[in-house]
């Protein structure tokens, strides 16, 4: 296994989105903090041999981390086709040994058919920042529970209630949490800094399959 300092630096070829949409909170991953969330669902066992489920994947960090480390299969998920054409060019610059299958859908409606036992879920949904968006990441989490046995997924600081409250609504149970740092880039007309800092936290959730 690959230590997550070389994942983070695998990751750091990935391109972020050429054309980012307030509305959707396009951003890219910071690869330091993907490689963390890949490192610690590997160490759990949860990616090798099993399929990977990235949804809103953007241009493919958290899919293509996963496919570095042996999952039987990985499919991203997004709705604009303008970042999964990047993320196809970001798979070629990876060179990982498991291909991704990139799929244009809508992560609140997946069309998507797995094996929830065999399925991991990762992702970096909406927080819900944008006016009129707010609570964007429930309708990721109510795909997640459809589909997978166990998920990671990052959320704003200050989400624990939100999501325990879900997962147990849905029969699932957060296992793991831990504070996470979120870099934003100065993308959009509303920022005033060319790069901002914001705290965040990543779970792991057990979905009751």
């Amino acid at each position: 296994m690959a230590t997550k300092r070389a994942l983070a630096q695998q990751l750091g070829v990935v391109a972020g989105f050429d054309d980012p949409k307030a509305p959707l909170e396009q951003y890219r991953t910071p690869p330091e903090l993907a490689a963390h969330l890949i490192h610690l669902a590997d160490l759990r066992g949860d990616l090798e041999g099993r399929t990977v489920v990235d949804l809103g994947c953007g241009t493919g960090m958290l899919a293509l981390g996963a496919a570095l480390r042996g999952p039987e299969r990985v499919v991203g998920l997004d709705l604009d086709p303008d970042p999964l054409r990047t993320a196809r060019d970001n798979e070629r610059k990876v060179a990982s040994s498991t291909s991704v299958s990139w799929v244009r859908g809508d992560a609140e409606r997946a069309p998507l058919s797995t094996d929830p036992g065999e399925t991991t879920v990762v992702m970096n949904p909406p927080f819900g920042a944008q006016s009129g968006n707010e609570h964007a990441d429930r309708a990721f989490l109510a795909t997640t529970a459809d589909l997978a046995g166990v998920s990671y997924s990052i959320h704003n600081a200050g989400s624990r209630e939100f999501v325990e409250s879900f997962a147990d609504d849905e029969g699932g149970e957060v296992t793991d949490s831990y504070a996470a740092e979120f870099e934003l880039p100065r993308q959009f007309d509303h920022h005033s800094d060319e790069s901002r800092t914001i705290s965040a936290e990543v779970f792991r959730i057990e979905w009751d399959r």
